[in-house]
């Protein structure tokens, strides 16, 4: 009688939740004016550093440096902030209220007070519990903040949100994953990472290795292009247009202050990274950042993307296609590095092709004990067999094997993720961005990203290591040439092989089973 009446509960709070989630609308949109970002920022500090940068760069090219290491990344976010003048312009996927996202509002927040114009857009899909936050800085003089795709129920956790959703679930299934910062249109950031403690090494539970890119040159302006696209379009609502504001006020502000500080302040970096570079901050003293030249554009999906229905329209000219066509034209070498990697058939026969013409190509992507996303994992591993067949080298990250490396950061006692999206071809063009290699960011979500031609760019990138030394598996096909195995190579040189996955359970496979049957590959 207690388990009938279980599911009865929930099948009349289903019930309830789709009738309330049915009524939820979004409400009409006011007018509102265009706003782009300046282009009048020669006289700024950091218009004269990026400058200084590409000194000697032949005409046209643009200035890149890696930001492998999360203190590197999150201290560069903060000191942009800190020198603008004229613009921040900030647009994330995920933005949490732990201690990176407090320093990063924070950073924000005293810019505006300075008198920098702040615009700050984020998607709306893990935004719970963070309305009073965001809606006290958008009261603030000079901060404007945007939400992309909003759900209509702006209460309770992101579970019961969505429960209320799913008469828009179509839309809601869409977002902008889209990371990127820009400085008074002068020096841009873009890459994986989002603004939470764990893409900083911060976390105390689990930390990704990511990868961001610090851009100055020509391809900062096309990156505010993209940002400014999505500014004023129809899929994001100024926060004004979903919740009451209030006014700025000494009350708002001794909130905001408390609301914001964070014991310990910004994370400490070491003298130099992992590829010799002292932290940004020093470099902007100097006067000039330690920039490789490339040939680059900034590629950017629009936000109309969204609301298409035809998926080939949604993947044409996307940050996806673009991506693979520099990969189609490969002559060597190909290396992706996705953390959720799901080739597809058509993408599968095209690895192949490449492979029969004499291109090596590289996967690295998590293994299951190191993905967040077993289910994804679960749609990549389907492919797994096929691919190594092909030629494909496939290596995986693994939890415990990255906590051996130090060249990305100390781990603690958290476990290890690979969360960078990067590709590189002949060891000369790269991309590097927001974007996986798999349906979703294919035809769901929108992206951005640069695709950059620079040799010194990509021998930046291999002075990283190669990938078995990144704490990764190595995997191959057992004797038989069926199954498949996992290679650990350890330190003193010697091969460690199991036929065992790790991290890998009967009752995650068979729930992954159920659920791939019922889903979309798309849609993982």
């Amino acid at each position: 009688m207690r388990v009938s009446c279980s599911i009865m509960a929930r099948c009349l709070l289903v019930a309830w939740a789709l009738l309330v989630g049915a009524c939820a609308t979004l409400p009409s949109p006011l007018p509102r004016s265009v706003t782009t970002a300046p282009v009048d920022v020669a006289a700024t500090p950091l218009a004269r550093v990026a400058l200084a940068s590409g000194e000697g760069f032949a005409p046209g090219l643009s200035g890149f440096q890696l930001m492998p290491e999360g203190a590197t990344a999150l201290n560069a976010r903060l000191q942009l902030a800190q020198a603008a003048q004229r613009t921040i312009d900030a647009q994330y996927y995920i933005l949490q209220k732990d201690a990176s996202g407090k320093l990063f509002l924070h950073a924000l927040l005293q810019a505006a007070r300075r008198g920098v114009r702040v615009r700050l857009l984020i998607d709306d899909f893990y935004t719970a519990g963070k309305d009073p936050l965001f809606a006290a800085l958008a009261g603030q003089p000079n901060f404007e903040l945007r939400l992309f795709n909003p759900l209509a129920v702006r209460a309770g956790p992101l579970g019961l949100r969505v429960a209320l959703s799913l008469s828009d679930v179509r839309r809601l299934n869409r977002r902008m994953h889209n990371k990127l910062f820009v400085a008074d249109n002068s020096l841009a950031i873009a890459g994986g990472r989002n603004i939470a403690d764990e893409y900083f090494m911060r976390s105390d539970v689990a930390n990704f290795i990511d990868m961001d890119v610090l851009a100055s040159g020509p391809v900062v302006p096309e990156l505010s292009d993209t940002f400014d696209e999505f500014w004023n379009s129809r899929q994001v609502r100024p926060i004004s247009e979903l919740l009451y504001v209030p006014p700025d006020s000494q009350v708002v502000r001794t909130w905001l202050q408390e609301e914001l500080s964070v014991e310990g302040g910004p994370p400490a970096e070491r003298e130099t990274d992992v590829l010799g570079h002292p932290p940004i901050a020093q470099q902007l003293a100097a006067g000039r950042l330690l920039q490789m030249p490339g040939d680059g554009r900034a590629v950017a999906d629009t936000p109309k993307k969204i609301a298409m229905d035809d998926p080939e329209a949604s993947y044409a000219d996307s940050v996806t296609q673009r991506t693979i066509a520099m990969l189609q034209g490969a002559r060597s070498e190909v290396i992706m590095v996705s953390p959720y990697f799901i080739p597809g058939e058509e993408g599968l026969a095209q690895m192949k092709l490449a492979v029969d013409r004499g291109v090596e190509i590289i996967v690295f992507t998590n293994s299951l004990d190191a993905t967040d996303e077993s289910l994804v994992y679960a749609g990549y591993a389907r492919y797994r067999e096929r691919m190594l067949k092909a030629g494909i080298k496939l290596f995986e990250l693994g939890a415990t094997l990255v906590l051996k490396q130090t060249q990305f950061g100390d781990f603690r006692s958290s476990a290890g993720r690979l969360h960078a999206k990067l590709a590189m071809v002949d060891r000369r063009r790269v991309f590097i961005g927001s974007m996986n290699l798999d349906g979703r960011s294919a035809r769901l979500n929108t992206e951005v990203g640069v695709l950059i031609d620079s040799a010194a760019l990509a021998e930046e990138i291999e002075k990283l290591g190669s990938v078995r030394s990144l704490g990764a598996y190595e995997l191959e096909l057992d004797g038989s040439g069926n199954g498949v195995g996992w290679i650990e190579h350890r330190a003193d040189g010697t091969r460690h092989k199991t036929r065992d996955e790790p991290g890998a359970s009967w009752v995650d496979s068979a729930k992954n089973w159920l659920l791939l049957k019922l889903l979309p590959e798309d849609a993982l």
